[in-house]
């Protein structure tokens, strides 16, 4: 045998992905590029690795226990680099982090050059919505999660980003008249929903329960960029964070329904277990947030203060 890592590499990407074209996309080469080393590759064995069927790529039963031999080669291999950069001094490892789907519209303006900065650090964020979030802040699973609503239950530290401000907005084509939307009027309108266990839901439906407003629901959607969409086509109308509707606004997509009682006002938290036995880079990235959030919310979110 004698291959290379950079053909086990293109090889996995390509049982991952089960596309030369997806793959070679995903490592920046050409089509030509990932189909030579992964010929290359397979000459190393005189068992099939995978089968082409039309233009999709199927892994045979051998191939799948070569992409786990691989994997674990890769993550050796990986963790060498993460040495190497240590004794260099530089920090190197995985970051894990988890935040609300609303939160991809904040989170990586505030630590985009703190890992561009630590070629180190590999980031995997998982984007879902708040009861997951929380789970995995639960058991362990993340080092950092950003919510707008504190848990309860946990025993956590956090860093106060930013407001997080929701208001009632409907698409283009509705004529609002009035100051605020009265009572009877808010009631008449079809309403669209985060799915159970969003945070933006929890805040849609305390609002409306604590004024005591008798509407329906039109539907139930599990993101804000469905909803948004939803709302924008005229299905309904909702409740949404400013951060996630600004070019739809700014275009005229969607419209600012006043309402009394509304904007909903919370904060981002960028939370941790109390308990977390931190990383160097767990450290660091809190040292770096506290040191520069000041200036990273003025830079790219003072758009937001007009609203206010």
């Amino acid at each position: 045998m004698n291959y290379t890592l950079h053909q086990l590499e293109v090889f996995l990407k390509v049982a991952q992905l089960q596309s030369v074209t997806k793959a070679s996309e995903a490592l920046y080469l050409t089509q030509p590029a990932v189909s030579i080393q992964l010929k290359k590759f397979q000459e190393q064995f005189k068992i099939p690795l995978f089968e082409l069927v039309g233009r999709r790529i199927y892994i045979t039963e051998f191939g799948e226990e070569v992409v786990v031999a691989g994997q674990k080669i890769m993550d050796e291999v990986k963790a060498i680099d993460y040495k190497a950069l240590s004794y260099q001094g530089e920090l190197a490892g995985k970051l894990k982090i988890a935040i609300v789907s609303t939160a991809k519209y904040v989170m990586p303006f505030i630590i985009s050059d703190f890992i561009n900065e630590n070629r180190g650090v590999d980031l995997i964020m998982d984007v879902t919505n708040k009861a997951v979030v929380i789970k995995a802040l639960e058991n362990n699973e993340i080092d950092f999660a950003m919510v707008s609503t504190i848990p309860n239950k946990l025993k956590i530290n956090r860093i106060e980003l930013m407001r997080n401000e929701l208001y009632m907005v409907g698409g283009k084509q509705y004529k609002h008249k009035g100051k605020n939307l009265s009572k009877s009027e808010f009631q008449k309108l079809p309403l669209i929903y985060r799915e159970q266990g969003s945070a933006t839901r929890l805040a849609m439906e305390k609002f409306i329960d604590s004024k005591k407003i008798s509407t329906y629901k039109k539907m139930e959607l599990t993101s804000n960029e469905a909803l948004k969409q939803a709302v924008i086509s005229g299905l309904g109308f909702s409740i949404m964070p400013l951060i996630g509707i600004k070019n739809a606004i700014t275009i005229g997509d969607l419209q600012i329904i006043p309402v009394k009682g509304l904007p909903i006002v919370t904060n981002w938290n960028l939370i941790w277990l109390s308990s977390k036995n931190m990383s160097a880079i767990s450290k660091a990235l809190i040292d770096y947030v506290n040191n520069n959030k000041e200036a990273l919310i003025a830079k790219h979110f003072d758009w937001m203060e007009k609203y206010e």
